[in-house]
């Protein structure tokens, strides 16, 4: 009988360990609060290196989890502290442990979005994302410019410029650097289609210089429905073997350009200054949007060889000089004079003026 009831007792005592473990482990694996609590978001960072007992211990320290050991459980049977992505999650405490971990093992971070607008450079670009705590300046034009790199991408020129498409992204923070370019690069082999690579060969174009066209135009108006008549200007003048004579291109090869345009400039030698060398520059200034891309490979029928601006956001066309001389004198408001340029004038952002021999 005494054994009996040993027995009993024993069997009791494991039952109810195994009850009151149990009851635990649901406890544990509940939510800390419910849906109908609208508990509020909480953006938990874990770090690169971290390891999965210190991610439990943040979650438990935030309010996520009501238990760290029971998440080590939970965690464990999934090898989780070799598989946990870092970076940023949004989590609240409705959240069952068990999707708070599933999401860490997927990676599933917050996602930023990132704006880059058309006719920014490379270094803009790079600006922007150190700003936004999405990948570091330097490593990105390292990069940016690492001919090794850029053959991974089919990219064959010295650096990426005008290769990363200005568009809307989602980051995480932060992101490689070469995860940010090789996505950018992506989307313009996406708006590049075949349709417009034919296009470029019906034209004698590369995929290059139909970019590189298309960030000068970009970069010549902030109107968008000029954009066909700035690519009209710029195909006539590289068929007649004129200079373009872009003010963009010449700011883009200056070392340290001060926001006003020099007479001095304009005999910068460098190989983007398209007042000394007539044809295109060797690669794009800046990035192109779609648009821009369209107009250079999609020109309005025209004679138009010059164009200035109005001061307005718009330009004035002219097929001949002595149109453009009067333009000149009636948008710029300044006496004619028969050297080529002032001493000194103001770039506006996207509005160059076009001048020619004996034209101020």
């Amino acid at each position: 009988m005494m054994v009996r009831g040993i027995l009993i007792t024993a069997v009791t005592l494991v039952v109810l360990v195994g009850v009151v473990g149990y009851l635990m482990i649901r406890w544990a694996e509940a939510p800390v609060l419910s849906e109908a609590d609208h508990p509020p978001e909480k953006i938990v960072v874990i770090p690169d290196g971290a390891t999965f007992n210190q991610a439990a211990t943040l979650l438990e320290r935030e309010q996520l989890i009501r238990s760290r050991l029971a998440f080590l459980l939970l965690g464990k049977f999934q090898e989780a502290d070799r598989k946990i992505h870092p970076g940023e999650y949004a989590l609240h405490a409705a959240m069952p442990p068990a999707e708070i971990l599933s999401r860490f093992l997927a990676g599933r971070v917050v996602l930023h979005p990132i704006t880059i607008p058309e006719g920014y450079a490379m270094s803009q670009i790079a600006d922007v994302l150190e700003e936004q705590h999405i990948t570091a300046r330097e490593e990105f034009l390292r990069l940016a410019s690492d001919k090794s790199f850029m053959k991974t991408l089919g990219i064959e020129a010295g650096s990426v410029e005008g290769y990363l498409y200005p568009d809307t992204y989602r980051f995480a923070k932060p992101t490689a650097a070469k995860d940010v370019i090789r996505a950018m690069v992506e989307q313009f082999d996406h708006i590049m289609t075949q349709e417009l690579k034919v296009r470029a060969k019906e034209i004698n174009l590369t995929v290059h210089q139909v970019l590189t066209l298309a960030s000068v135009i970009e970069k010549e108006t902030g109107a968008g429905n000029e954009r066909p008549q700035i690519s009209a200007v710029f195909h006539n003048r590289l068929k007649k073997n004129i200079p373009l004579q872009s003010d963009p291109t010449v700011i883009y090869g200056l070392p340290n350009f001060d926001g006003n345009l020099h007479k001095k400039d304009l005999s910068h030698p460098s190989p983007y200054n398209t007042y000394r060398w007539a044809g295109l520059p060797p690669g794009p200034i800046a990035s192109p949007g779609a648009d821009a891309i369209r107009a250079a490979l999609y020109p309005v029928p025209s004679a138009y060889l010059y164009f200035v601006s109005r001061n307005d956001g718009t330009h004035q066309f002219s097929a001949t000089l002595v149109e453009h001389n009067k333009a000149v004198e009636r948008y710029q408001k300044r006496p004619f004079r028969k050297e080529r340029h002032s001493q000194t004038f103001m770039v506006p952002k996207s509005h160059a003026i076009h001048h020619e021999e004996g034209v101020s």
